[in-house]
């Protein structure tokens, strides 16, 4: 079993959170831990563990992405958030940097449910610079 997923991570790239202390100490509550947070890019699909929240899509209904960021702690650190606003889905480790995906079809993520839909997801992913050339789309702007 483990020989296969040793394979699985060689076969499709999988991307850790960067995690700063008080986004850590701010996540542990809501099982937010390195070991349960990552994003995966594989066989044509994105699928995103944040803790108890998942996501996943089709690569190609990823419309753009935007490299963003500071982000304020408060709006930021602990669980998945929603911004009231517009619907954007985060799910942060640190507020540093990240990479901003705006959807074509919005996706569920924040409920069980699927009542709620979101035209973004911002991710704190380590490698932000690999992980947007594994998705193969350029950034279109932010920092």
């Amino acid at each position: 079993m483990i020989t296969q997923q040793v394979r699985w991570e060689f076969l499709y790239p999988v991307f850790a959170f960067h995690f700063t202390p008080a986004y850590q100490r701010a996540g542990l509550l809501f099982g937010v831990t390195p070991g349960r947070v990552w994003a995966k890019v594989d066989d044509g699909r994105l699928d995103v563990r944040f803790g108890r929240w998942r996501v996943s899509t089709p690569l190609t209904n990823i419309a753009g992405l935007e490299v963003t960021g500071p982000y304020a702690f408060l709006k930021t650190a602990g669980p998945a958030h929603l911004a009231l606003t517009d619907r954007g889905l985060t799910f942060a480790t640190n507020g540093d940097r990240g990479v901003c995906l705006r959807f074509h079809a919005p996706i569920t993520g924040i409920e069980p449910f699927g009542v709620i839909r979101h035209p973004t997801l911002t991710l704190t992913v380590a490698d932000l610079d690999g992980f947007i050339r594994a998705l193969g789309l350029p950034p279109t702007g932010g920092s």
